[in-house]
């Protein structure tokens, strides 16, 4: 488990190609079933494991959308601290996550700017990985300070076009 970064990285410390420090997580049932309630996603396949096996032939109950971009979000700013505001990201889903598997979230730099408003920006691309089978493709633009000053959640208006 990563210690909380409770100082925010500039983008001047950031590379292309630089790798983010993994995130590892034994999912329960638990913790995919709090997700489903959080998002008050109460469809019986993230909380009725006979249902889930019976009428959609998976092999357990599974983690619902809002759940993996919670754990998208919580990787990116356990990385680049709380100054780091995510603007955007997509992702699509390949296989589901259920309880008993360790979900592993690693990623990379691929590129940084400066917009035309002078906020930087650094994209990333995210894996979330079971048994080093990729289940979930994740890119983001995530707004990270210029320098120690700078907080881009202070950007609104114009100031603020991810």
């Amino acid at each position: 488990m990563l210690a909380a970064n409770y100082t925010s990285l500039t983008i001047d410390q950031i590379r292309v190609g630089d790798e983010l420090p993994p995130l590892l997580h034994e999912v329960t049932t638990t913790s995919i079933v709090l997700g489903a309630l959080a998002s008050r996603d109460w469809r019986p396949m993230h909380h009725d494991r006979d249902f889930a096996q019976q009428r959609n032939g998976t092999r357990d109950i599974f983690m619902n959308t809002p759940n993996q971009a919670a754990w998208l979000e919580r990787f990116i700013t356990d990385w680049a601290g709380p100054k780091a505001r995510i603007g955007r990201y997509k992702f699509r889903m390949g296989d589901s996550i259920c309880p008993g598997d360790t979900m592993v979230l690693s990623g990379r730099v691929d590129g940084t700017e400066t917009d035309a408003q002078g906020c930087c920006w650094v994209n990333l691309s995210i894996l979330l990985s079971v048994d080093a089978e990729v289940k979930t493709r994740f890119t983001a633009r995530v707004a990270l300070p210029a320098h120690v000053d700078d907080n881009p959640w202070a950007r609104q208006g114009d100031g603020w076009q991810p």
